[in-house]
C-alpha cells in the first residue's frame, strides 16, 4: 500500500512518515526534467517539483518510498498544527481555542483564553487566517505609523504577507511590509521588529546608527525581542489554516 494519499476535503496530498502524515505541496514546472522533493522545515511541509506533464499520484507514490530521507528531514522540523475547530492558535503570544458553536456568528469573537466562531466548521481555519491578517495588518499600520510620527518620520504604504525568510522590509520609498504571522508573536517581539523597520527609513543598512535609532524607538529590550524570533519564530509557521 502507499504511503501516499489525498484529504478529499481539502484536495491536499499528504505523506505518511511514520505515524505523522504530513502535506506535500506538489509544483508542476515546464523545465523539470525529474522528480524533486524537499523539505521546508520553516512550514514543516514537503515540496514535490514535477515535470508539467506528469502523473501526481505516482509522483507521491515515489516521494513517499523516501523513507529513509523523509524520516530525517521531518525529525528536524515539528509537525503541522492544521487550525480548526478544538484546536489552538497563537495570538498576540498568548494560545487560544478555537471554539466552534455552529450557531454562533461567523465573524471571530475574541475571548482571554479563546477564539469564538460559528457557521461551517470546514471553513473556520480559513476565516481564523482572515480575521488574523487582518488584525495583523491594522495592529501593524497602526504601530508604524505611530512610532515613525514620534520620530518625525513619514511611512509609505503598510502591508503583510507571509515571507518565509524575514519578518519585515522596508523599500526606498518608504513602505513597510511585514509577516503577518508577527500577529501571534507577544506584543513586544512585534513591536521591536516595527522598530526594526521604521529605523531603515533613515538606515537603510545594519550599522551602529541603525542599531542605536532602533533601541531608542523601541520601547522594550531589543535583544530580547531578537531572541525570542530566533527561538521562537519558525514555529509561528507551523500554522495552518486549510
Amino acid at each position: 500500500m502507499s504511503n501516499a494519499w489525498f484529504n478529499s476535503r481539502a484536495e491536499a496530498p499528504h505523506i505518511q512518515v511514520g505515524d505523522d502524515a504530513w502535506p506535500v505541496r506538489v509544483v508542476q514546472h515546464a523545465q523539470s526534467r525529474r522528480y524533486r522533493l524537499v523539505f521546508d522545515a520553516a512550514r514543516g511541509q514537503l515540496r514535490l517539483t514535477v515535470p508539467r506533464r506528469t502523473n501526481v499520484r505516482a509522483a507521491l507514490k515515489w516521494a513517499s518510498e523516501q523513507q529513509e530521507w523523509l524520516t530525517e528531514q521531518v525529525g528536524k522540523a515539528a509537525l503541522p498544527v492544521l487550525v480548526g475547530p478544538g484546536a489552538s492558535v497563537p495570538f498576540l503570544g498568548i494560545d487560544r481555542r478555537v471554539d466552534w458553536i455552529p450557531a454562533a456568528p461567523r465573524a471571530i469573537g475574541i475571548d482571554p483564553d479563546a477564539l469564538r466562531v460559528g457557521g461551517p466548521a470546514e471553513t473556520v481555519g480559513r476565516r481564523v487566517e482572515r480575521w488574523l491578517k487582518g488584525q495583523a495588518l491594522a495592529l501593524l499600520e497602526r504601530e508604524s505609523r505611530d512610532i515613525a510620527a514620534r520620530a518625525g518620520l513619514a511611512v509609505g504604504r503598510v502591508g503583510v504577507g507571509d515571507p518565509r525568510s524575514r519578518w519585515g522590509s522596508c523599500t526606498h520609498d518608504g513602505d513597510l511590509r511585514y509577516s503577518w504571522r508577527l500577529v501571534m508573536a507577544p506584543d513586544h517581539v512585534r513591536r521591536a521588529t516595527v522598530a526594526h523597520e521604521v529605523a531603515h527609513l533613515v538606515h537603510m543598512d545594519h550599522g551602529p546608527a541603525f542599531h542605536a535609532l532602533v533601541d531608542e524607538l523601541h520601547d522594550g529590550d531589543v535583544a530580547a525581542a531578537r531572541g525570542w524570533l530566533r527561538r521562537e519564530g519558525r514555529g509561528l509557521h507551523r500554522y495552518r489554516f486549510s
